[in-house]
């Protein structure tokens, strides 16, 4: 299992955006497994601070330190493998890099992708659940 960038923030934050049996599917999982979170959604956040468009209860650093600690997530480093495969994803997919990365990065591990975008959704080549 790996969770897009605001699967990942809104579930560490038990925030009310993420639906009960999205949080109760990710809870199962941690039950047995990690779920990973690819490096790249550590950039994600790390823009989102800066740009004021997320607002954290302590310093990003620190927030991700935080979630390094946790042992029921797996961060997944953006190797050539899968920047290789981003860019060789087919169509149709949209063009945000980051997207693709996260994207890459389940097909890579064969992971379901928990997310609540649409478009990801709709991308054949992946499984996806939200």
């Amino acid at each position: 299992m790996l969770l897009d960038t605001h699967a990942w923030v809104w579930w560490v934050t038990q925030a009310r955006d993420l639906p009960r049996r999205v949080a109760r599917l990710i809870d199962e999982r941690i039950a047995t497994e990690a779920v990973c979170v690819s490096s790249i959604s550590i950039w994600e956040v790390a823009l989102l601070v800066q740009r004021e468009r997320l607002k954290l209860t302590m310093g990003v650093t620190g927030w991700v330190k935080r979630s390094e600690s946790l042992p029921f997530i797996r961060f997944v480093p953006v190797d050539n493998g899968v920047a290789l495969c981003s860019v060789l994803l087919p169509p149709p997919i949209h063009p945000d890099p980051a997207d693709r990365i996260i994207v890459a990065t389940a097909i890579q591990f064969g992971a379901v992708l928990v997310t609540k975008d649409e478009n990801l959704h709709n991308y054949p080549h992946i499984e996806a659940c939200w």
